[in-house]
């Protein structure tokens, strides 16, 4: 048995240098993860949607974003709006299943209990819900949204935060 160790990623904030890669990891993201849950034209849409770099760039400058790095190159990133939506959560292909959502996601709910936000809130994608339903969000309805005449199922996934309790051992 040869085992392989998965090194952690580093995070840090979003730079305007990032955009073209992030752009590029969203897409790659859309085409190859989201096979098993949307079909063929679905996934056109979506990606024909998310090829909106100026979009992007507007949504990452407004949001806290995060973008997870291995061995100094993105891998993915993360998108934390007012009032506790996670708006964006991609990876790569390349380095999914391998904790860098869980850690870019572990990282925005320190931040949200840090700023005392009550919830956090996501649109989880279909191949997406798994991962927050593992980290204790819980579904409250389901949404279909239509994207280029495409209808997609999407899951509104909320996890309730308990206040930061301050450490007094210092």
């Amino acid at each position: 048995m040869n085992a392989r160790a998965v090194p952690k990623p580093s995070l840090r904030p979003y730079l305007p240098a990032d955009l073209p890669l992030l752009a590029e990891i969203r897409l790659a993201s859309i085409e190859e993860l989201t096979v098993e849950d949307y079909d063929e034209a679905q996934r056109a849409a979506w990606a024909s949607a998310a090829e909106d770099e100026a979009a992007l760039a507007e949504t990452l400058k407004k949001g806290l974003s995060l973008v997870a790095l291995m061995e100094g190159s993105p891998v993915g990133f993360v998108v934390l709006l007012d009032g506790g939506l996670i708006d964006q959560l991609y990876v790569h292909p390349a380095v999914a299943r391998s904790g860098v959502a869980s850690a870019l996601l572990d990282a925005v709910e320190k931040l949200a209990r840090a700023r005392a936000l009550p919830t956090l809130l996501v649109d989880a994608s279909d191949t997406a819900r798994p991962l927050f339903e593992k980290l204790g969000f819980t579904a409250e309805r389901r949404n279909t949204i239509s994207l280029d005449g495409e209808w997609f199922g999407n899951t509104r996934m909320k996890k309730t935060l308990s206040p930061q309790t301050p450490d007094l051992r210092s």
